[in-house]
């Protein structure tokens, strides 16, 4: 029997300890019983030791030039809902099963989870974000939260951690802060534009890169362009 990949098994572990949501079919809502269509299913509650490996936990007062409350950001972060996700009748077969769930695990993630990654310093699950392997030779990555440039294509480089490397940034860019969740020392890197959370910094890592630096960034906290765009923050 042939094992799953490790990248499946990451996106099988993350999808199981957060929420789920999909609405079901009439022909399995009537197997269930009361539920109705569009209901919210949560799966296992997710588990804090392993939030906190990945999350980030620190307080910033810097002043943004970009200022939204809460509220403001889940209007511009949320716009548009996705179609639910519809799972197939009980009676199907073990294949129909399986490619609902590779559809399930490889989708891409709700546009809620731009608000927790942004605005509340969340990751995405790794090897599952868009711009992971995306290798173009020009171009412009943008923040997805208030569309200031953050790094050029040519600052991209393939690390293979499972997200989005680059060895640096337009300067002026990003900016860094010290991260001590999970008892350890990180540098956390946001938006200078917005503050929106973007990945961590690490560096002395022994890639073959001019600055000896991994910007792990989220896939979600990005918009790409295909033009270069000069340094500078949104209008």
């Amino acid at each position: 029997m042939r094992l799953p990949s490790f990248p499946t098994l990451i996106r099988t572990f993350y999808t199981i300890t957060n929420t789920t949501r999909f609405a079901r079919s009439p022909s399995t809502q009537k197997a269930l019983g009361p539920l109705t269509r569009g209901t919210v299913l949560k799966s296992m509650p997710t588990i804090p030791f392993l939030g906190s490996l990945f999350s980030s936990s620190t307080k910033d007062m810097t002043d943004y030039p970009v200022q939204k409350s809460d509220d403001e950001w889940r209007a511009v972060l949320n716009k548009a809902m996705p179609p639910p996700l519809v799972a197939p009748p009980l009676e199907s077969n073990a294949l129909t099963y399986i490619s609902f769930l590779n559809i399930l695990l490889t989708q891409p993630p709700f546009p809620t989870e731009q608000f927790r990654i942004l605005r509340e310093k969340g990751t995405e699950p790794p090897f599952t974000g868009a711009y992971d392997k995306h290798s173009p030779s020009s171009g412009t990555y943008a923040c997805a939260a208030c569309s200031a440039p953050l790094y050029r294509a040519t600052h991209k480089f393939k690390s293979g951690c499972g997200w989005p490397a680059y060895f640096d940034s337009i300067p002026g860019a990003v900016v860094r802060h010290t991260d001590r969740s999970f008892g350890m020392a990180r540098t956390e890197i946001t938006c200078a534009n917005c503050g929106g959370h973007l990945g961590h910094v690490f560096k002395g890592e022994g890639y073959p890169t001019p600055t000896d630096e991994r910007h792990c960034v989220n896939s979600i906290s990005l918009n790409f362009r295909g033009e270069e765009v000069g340094e500078g923050r949104a209008q």
